[in-house]
């Protein structure tokens, strides 16, 4: 991103001085174009999905898999900078899973992180549009050159079939010093896998040949990319190695050891073990997940927390590129003489929990070999274990005419069938996501997802701020587990948790940095203008998210969202659990006024902006 200090007024308004470097891939005829492109606000100077949705905004799409749909990569501002953890990549699209009730597709982004984000950057692009849809399988391949950037689609037939993790082994071997975005085989069978994820490269994964990607997992980004027949994308550039200034040495220090990151560093950083903590605190009051996010009267949960999960196998806290946080908890064997063995699969809380806890799962071996399945195939883990576990659960509802292979909760090995036959679309049951399974059967009232999004590991009737995520229950709306620690179930509460608090926490997904930095915007100002030179204020970068936000809501009522999208799934509001350990608060009249007061302000919002997003989609 070019920034041209001259020409930006004091202020800071002026946008219009900052460009950025957009290819765009006419995937129909394999022509790409290079363009320079002026930002009109700071949504565009941030990036990621604060730009991608203005663009999706001015497209007319009734159908995800179309040629109409585009899917955009983006970077954010921080993304290959100095500061620690600026490694995200965005990508965006309408969503074959995340559907309206009246059949229209929803925007939806997904970040990962990993090297790629800022080796993409650093090739001197800022993002990629794919348009149309190729008729062979290709890979794009975007290198830096003194010239500018030099960018092709290769060839990618013998690539087709292998995993994820294969692919990139191989391109290794092709390409190197690069990194790497790809799909697996579920992205591939697209048609009848809609959560395909698009895995990127990690330096871990590069120096232990380990299956250890980041992903952009949530919505079927991967699927999209299947559908357009890109199998991957290759970043080929050099490593940007520049003094780093004191302030940013400072603000890295407190980052990898202050109180943001402290929930997903070791213990003996400080820290408390990362998201899989989450099993301890949320056990206590008995809220994890288990079969179809049914908590039980039992102890079961505690077998997958981490203490017990350590007796067995040995537990390693790993790093991104430059990151010194070490969140990924990697899980290998235990030799006979305690040292580290073969690597299986890495334990975050949503994959762990709802790739075992939730199908009723309680043993550490098994559950690795699902959550390394699900990575390997390339699936969503949270769209794969919330529409397996609704199977589970309609099987126990009917046996004597249970779907498919007939799995009940527990049963590992008819469990993990249904995992390699989704990941290979052999199951579009499953492949479809658990919103049209269960509305394909008359039988949604335990089908738990909002907006067509499966949700994660928290309890709906913990969350109604659900209702309002734009992207993911639990990465688009901060809302999720404040009832445990607040325990405050009055209106007035949830509606400023949602309209005035929650919502902040899409900044990171625009800011290229990752939301486990957990940067408060005084210091992340600072660092936008120690890295960037632009001088922006904390209440321009408030009002930027808080635009993009409402934004994004309005791109919901674009794609038909209406008040019948906008519902918790019926179990949650009508069938209390009595052993869960929290108030249950949660009625049809409650969520009813909730959203009133809540789309009041909302609604507010959204019709101030109508004019600025009229004359952008004109």
């Amino acid at each position: 991103m070019k920034i041209t200090m001259k020409d930006i007024n004091t202020d800071g308004s002026d946008f219009r001085a900052i460009n950025y470097q957009q290819c765009v891939v006419h995937l129909d005829d394999a022509t790409i174009e290079v363009n320079t492109v002026s930002c009109k606000n700071l949504e565009d100077v941030l990036g990621g999905f604060g730009r991608a949705y203005q663009i999706l905004a001015q497209r007319d799409v009734s159908a995800a898999y179309s040629k109409e749909n585009p899917l955009i990569v983006s970077t954010g501002l921080l993304t290959g900078t100095q500061i620690m953890t600026g490694l995200r990549t965005y990508f965006s699209s309408y969503s074959p899973l995340k559907v309206s009730n009246k059949g229209l597709p929803g925007a939806m982004w997904s970040a990962a992180s990993g090297k790629f984000g800022s080796k993409l950057r650093w090739t001197g692009i800022d993002e990629i549009i794919f348009e149309g849809r190729s008729e062979t399988p290709v890979i794009l391949h975007v290198k830096q050159s003194d010239a500018g950037p030099k960018i092709k689609l290769i060839p990618a037939e013998k690539y087709s079939g292998l995993s994820s993790h294969a692919k990139i082994m191989v391109l290794r071997e092709e390409f190197d010093d690069c990194h790497f975005a790809v799909i697996g085989e579920a992205g591939e069978n697209y048609q009848h896998c809609y959560f395909g994820s698009v895995g990127c490269s990690t330096e871990n994964l590069m120096k232990s040949n380990d299956d250890k990607c980041r992903w952009a997992g949530r919505a079927g980004m991967g699927s999209i990319m299947g559908y357009k027949n890109v199998l991957g994308i290759i970043a080929d550039s050099r490593d940007k190695k520049v003094p780093l200034p004191g302030d940013i040495k400072e603000l890295n220090k407190f980052i990898a050891s202050g109180p943001g990151s402290r929930k997903y560093r070791e213990v003996k950083k400080g820290g408390l073990g990362g998201t899989w903590s989450n099993y301890a605190a949320l056990g206590k009051l008995n809220i994890v997940p288990e079969n179809n996010y049914r908590p039980q009267a039992n102890s079961n949960a505690q077998k997958l927390e981490r203490p017990e999960v350590e007796k067995e196998f040995i537990v390693k806290g790993e790093n991104c590129f430059r990151c010194a946080i070490a969140c990924h908890k990697n899980i290998y064997q235990k030799e006979a003489d305690g040292s580290k063995g073969k690597f299986l699969a890495k334990f975050d809380y949503e994959p762990l929990n709802l790739m075992s806890t939730n199908l009723g799962i309680h043993d550490g071996q098994q559950a690795a070999e699902l959550v390394g399945l699900c990575d390997n195939y390339g699936m969503d883990s949270i769209s794969l274990g919330g529409t397996i576990s609704y199977v589970l659960d309609y099987n126990k509802r009917h046996p004597d005419t249970p779907l498919l292979n007939g799995a009940s909760f527990g049963d590992f090995e008819k469990i993990r069938e249904l995992v390699v036959q989704t990941g290979k679309g052999q199951c579009e049951s499953v492949g479809q996501g658990v919103k049209q399974l269960s509305e394909s059967l008359d039988e949604t009232s335990y089908a738990m997802h909002v907006k067509g999004l499966e949700l994660p590991s928290y309890l709906p009737e913990t969350n109604p701020g659900y209702i309002w995520a734009i992207a993911g229950g639990h990465m688009s709306m901060q809302t999720y587990g404040i009832l445990a620690a607040d325990g405050d179930t009055s209106i007035e509460y949830w509606v400023d948790a949602i309209v005035n608090k929650g919502l902040y926490m899409v900044r990171d997904d625009l800011t290229g940095i990752c939301k486990f930095s957990n940067l408060d915007n005084q210091r992340l100002v600072s660092a936008i203008k120690t890295l960037t030179g632009l001088a922006i204020t904390e209440a321009e970068i408030r009002d930027a998210v808080r635009n993009a936000f409402i934004f994004g809501l309005w791109l919901e009522k674009k794609q038909g969202f209406d008040d019948s999208d906008y519902v918790l799934p019926e179990q949650s509001v009508t069938d209390r659990n009595e052993h869960i350990k929290v108030p249950q608060f949660l009625t049809p009249e409650y969520v009813e006024e909730l959203k009133k007061q809540v789309f009041d302000s909302f609604n507010q919002e959204i019709d101030k902006l109508c004019q600025e997003i009229e004359k952008l989609c004109a």
